[in-house]
């Protein structure tokens, strides 16, 4: 075993850590836009039925 052995693993986990976390946030900001779009239809959709003739 050599000395660089444990940096070279502690450096992969802070890469797979700062992956993890940048996915987690891709996904948080997907569920945002999916929810917002969702309330966005409806709120047009309410509006659409009310105007109706």
């Amino acid at each position: 075993m050599t000395d660089d052995e444990p940096r070279t693993q502690d450096a992969f986990e802070q890469r797979r850590l700062a992956q993890e976390t940048k996915n987690e946030r891709q996904v948080w900001y997907f569920l945002a836009y999916f929810l917002f779009g969702i309330h966005f239809i409806a709120f047009i959709m309410i509006y659409a039925v009310r105007h109706a003739k």
